[in-house]
């Protein structure tokens, strides 16, 4: 193995490849965006340059398809399941870095009025989506799924309430 510097991102294309069993970059992409894109969403790009680093680390070994568009299908190494695993078990803690766009607007000095509203709309209509999905399939996710997506719904409510609170916040300086 090459000493490849392992990214979140080189974790999650490790995690999906090992969920699916085996996956093309495409496949990693689509369950990407079909899973965990709400918490942690990746560029496409990335996840084929992160399969390719992989690949070249010995994390991955490849095979291609000979019917059809001759796709390459990924599996994990016995060495990339270890570290995959190893990631897994490591309980370090690393900040979190929200990244909302109408925080760093607001930071910024954008109107309250606003972005209140829509960001509130946004936010409540994610927590419904959520609360569905929830309903719809939550007994059939894993436990890891089930509280990742608990932690979804208890981010939106938070978020549904730091808006509120903005909005009424501001009324009552328009009141004043």
């Amino acid at each position: 193995m090459s000493d490849a510097r392992l990214t979140t991102s080189s974790f999650l294309v490790l995690g999906i490849i090992d969920k699916l069993g085996e996956a093309s970059p495409y496949d990693v992409k689509t369950e990407a965006a079909r899973t965990v894109a709400p918490f942690w969403s990746v560029p496409h790009a990335q996840v084929y340059a992160q399969c390719d680093r992989l690949l070249e680390a010995g994390l991955l070994s490849q095979v291609r398809q000979e019917s059809g568009r001759n796709r390459r299908v990924l599996t994990l190494t016995g060495q990339g399941r270890s570290v995959l695993r190893s990631w897994l078990d490591d309980s370090e803690f690393v900040p979190v870095e929200a990244r909302e766009r109408g925080i760093l607007k607001l930071w910024f000095g954008g109107r309250p009025d606003v972005l209140a509203p829509v960001q509130l709309g946004e936010h409540e209509k994610t927590l419904q989506s959520y609360e569905e999905l929830a309903d719809e399939v939550g007994e059939l996710l894993t436990p890891g799924q089930r509280e990742a997506l608990e932690f979804g719904i208890r981010y939106e409510r938070m978020m549904v309430d730091f808006w509120q609170w903005v909005r009424h916040r501001e009324e009552r300086a328009q009141d004043r």
